[in-house]
């Protein structure tokens, strides 16, 4: 028993141990009268290059707004969004009865507007933007991946004869008062007015878009019962493009139509708002107008690699797992650790790219279908880290590395040419990511598509410090 719990205290201090940034201290043995236990580390270098996104998955909880020019390539970033409205389970209007706005006997909305309000923008926030609203003819559907390069337009989303509605803003919208402005309860928004005539699919004639909502209500309070029944009987959501402007791009993190109407309570009337809103229950997808040439202009420096977003470049590693469990099958990986050392900015400015701040590594094959199925980092065969100290660390992946070792060989049993069929076995992606957690858990992990860039040491050519991957091995020998 002394040398079973003299060997799992020693183990967990080479799992601390693990997590320094060198390896050099580490003890190589531990020696009671029954066990020894030998600690060796060693060190390999690890081949990494750049490889062009084209177009990643792009169901998020933000939408992206705006036209900039990249300071990287000069190349212009176009983002637009496409974004469903969510009902509360068995919504409900007031009663007829109480409803004071009124026209020719019907009930009718006083107005109806789209806000898109944004917490964060890039760019500059005076300069003139335009985007259109259009109605969507069909709603997304749940069993279609859309990536960043589904273009609704030409995949016949928009709804013909339906709204077209421009607007013309900037972020810092000059009309507010600074007084609310300077509020803390002050939210930016771009606003969208939909009180034009409206006619639906039908042929019907309302006086604007919010008296629709409001007598689909009447006419079937069913349509509200739950988003799926809104969304395909209602309002099957809208397309906001960017039309016009470059120099800014808004991150909308929170989407809703607003219905006004006025509405009584014994002697008083006061105005009435419905809200719908674009929340996770509903989808949403952004996007993406990139200039691949320039892309991959950046992707070919064999100098570096690159991490770029919004649907740009990933870096891609080449793990040297042949070489690391050579001559160790009889020694436990306790530990593999990988550091990546940003390089510096050669753009400057104000309007230079912000770092990505969180990275995923997932397996080469399961890059797409990672994101797809929705699934979440498990520590094992991936991993998140966040940029810290000029670089992104991750301080153990051995469990990686056993996992592509093992697939390795198990496929040789059968198959003699398993390598070359799988010529990815050993092979991780980087991709910037957005992380969602509840409780200082991560919850969820999406593409980042915010504007962001940099520089990672590494290349074909790389003319800095190899990229080495450190590795603590431990093994059991009899006396």
């Amino acid at each position: 028993m002394k040398a079973k719990t003299l060997a799992a205290a020693m183990l967990f201090a080479v799992c601390i141990a693990s997590c320094d940034d060198t390896t050099d201290t580490i003890g190589t043995s531990l020696t009671d009268n029954m066990d020894h236990l030998q600690i060796t580390t060693d060190t390999f270098n690890v081949s990494s290059r750049s490889i062009v996104a084209d177009s990643v998955f792009s169901r998020s909880t933000i939408g992206y707004l705006g036209t900039i020019k990249d300071p990287e390539t000069g190349a212009r970033i176009s983002s637009d969004f496409m974004v469903q409205f969510n009902t509360f389970e068995d919504y409900r209007f007031p009663a007829t009865d109480s409803i004071v706005s009124v026209q020719d006997g019907e009930i009718i909305a006083d107005s109806c507007e789209i806000q898109l309000f944004y917490s964060s923008f890039f760019g500059d926030s005076l300069t003139t933007m335009q985007a259109t609203a259009y109605e969507m003819a069909t709603p997304m559907q749940e069993g279609v991946r859309y990536y960043s390069n589904y273009d609704p337009m030409a995949n016949g989303l928009i709804r013909e004869g339906g709204i077209c509605k421009k607007k013309t803003y900037t972020l810092s919208d000059q009309s507010v008062k600074d007084s609310l402005r300077a509020t803390s309860n002050y939210s930016p928004s771009i606003r969208i007015s939909l009180n034009e005539p409206y006619t639906d699919k039908d042929g019907k004639t309302y006086n604007n878009f919010g008296t629709y909502i409001m007598r689909k209500y009447y006419e079937n309070p069913n349509y509200f019962k739950n988003s799926y029944n809104f969304i395909h009987n209602v309002c099957p959501g809208f397309y906001v493009k960017t039309t016009g402007g470059l120099g800014c791009m808004a991150y909308i993190d929170i989407s809703w139509i607003s219905v006004y109407f006025r509405v009584k309570s014994g002697d008083n009337v006061s105005v009435g708002v419905a809200r719908f809103s674009g929340t996770e229950e509903v989808l949403q997808a952004t996007h993406i107008t990139n200039d691949q040439k320039k892309i991959k202009q950046l992707a070919e420096d064999p100098t570096c690699t690159y991490l770029k977003s919004p649907a740009g470049i990933f870096t891609e590693v080449e793990l040297p797992v042949n070489d690391i469990t050579l001559n160790h099958a009889n020694d436990t990986l306790n530990s593999a650790k990988l550091k990546f050392s940003r390089i510096n900015n050669n753009v400057h400015g104000s309007n230079t790219l912000s770092v990505p701040s969180s990275l995923l590594m997932v397996e080469r094959d399961s890059m797409y279908t990672f994101f797809e199925k929705g699934k979440n980092i498990d520590n094992k065969q991936t991993f998140v880290t966040s940029y810290s100290a000029n670089a992104y660390s991750f301080s153990n992946i051995s469990g990686l590395i056993r996992h592509m070792a093992e697939a390795r060989a198990n496929g040789l049993k059968s198959n003699s040419n398993w390598e070359a069929e799988h010529p990815n076995w050993n092979k991780v992606v980087l991709i910037p990511v957005k992380l969602t957690s509840t409780n200082g858990s991560i919850v969820r992990v999406t593409h980042d598509m915010s504007l962001s860039s940099t520089r990672l040491v590494g290349g074909t050519q790389n003319p800095y410090d190899a990229l080495k991957m450190s590795i603590i091995y431990s093994k059991f020998s009899n006396k």
